[in-house]
């Protein structure tokens, strides 16, 4: 959140002073409806049994939810899908990159406020560790797909204020090294690849003028 205050030149009363005060949601601060895997479920139990229709009824609802979701963003923003992983990606390799040289100043503009406040706490774990740490992302990515989209209506009477959410799960090769401060290698070597899967949540607002992607989170399965 932030404020903006105005006020007027002429008061109505001697030694008054009129304040308008304008509040700017720049992110809700929560994941909504956080991802999780579902079980698998048999025909037979979908289709034959009580619990099977809610869960079958459930899915539906949540396929739904993607679909406006996405359907919002397209109108907006002209969102396609190659086009937003490839931005997607190179956000995760920043950020990424960003944290391994320890550099919070930079990861603000592309993370959102309560996820930077994450981040520096992780960092701040990290340093008391490790002194210094090397990460590379290996190019291109093995995969990404997207497993949910959801937005966030700010206005029931404006359909177009609001946030959406879509979360990413990326599948890459890494390369990661950790040095103590003599620099001797503590933890990883940078000569191995290794696969990490890793989900993020990226949040864009539909209604700021120069909106654009930042991360609002990770899940941890």
């Amino acid at each position: 959140m932030s404020t903006a205050a105005a006020s007027k030149p002429n008061s109505p009363s001697a030694g008054a002073r009129r304040v308008n005060l304008k509040i700017v949601m720049t992110s809700p601060g929560f994941i909504y409806e956080p991802y999780s895997p579902r079980e698998r479920i048999p025909f037979w139990k979908r289709w034959f049994t009580l619990s099977g229709w809610r869960r079958t009824k459930e899915d539906i609802i949540s396929e739904m939810k993607n679909a406006y979701a996405v359907s919002r963003l397209r109108k907006k923003t002209g969102y396609t899908k190659k086009q937003f992983y490839g931005e997607a990606l190179n956000i995760y390799k920043e950020v990424n990159t960003l944290m391994a040289h320890g550099d919070t100043s930079a990861l603000r503009k592309i993370l959102t406020d309560r996820m930077h406040s994450t981040i520096k706490n992780e960092l701040k774990r990290r340093q008391s560790k490790w002194s210094s740490v090397h990460w590379e992302l290996v190019k291109p990515a093995v995969s990404i797909r997207t497993l949910r989209a959801r937005m966030i209506g700010l206005d029931k009477k404006d359909l177009d204020k609001g946030f959406v959410q879509l979360t990413l799960e990326f599948v890459t090769k890494q390369k990661f090294e950790a040095y103590n401060s003599k620099g001797d290698v503590v933890s990883g070597d940078k000569s191995k690849e290794v696969l990490v899967k890793d989900i993020w949540v990226f949040e864009r607002s539909l209604f700021h003028p120069g909106a654009y992607w930042r991360v609002c989170g990770r899940i941890t399965l």
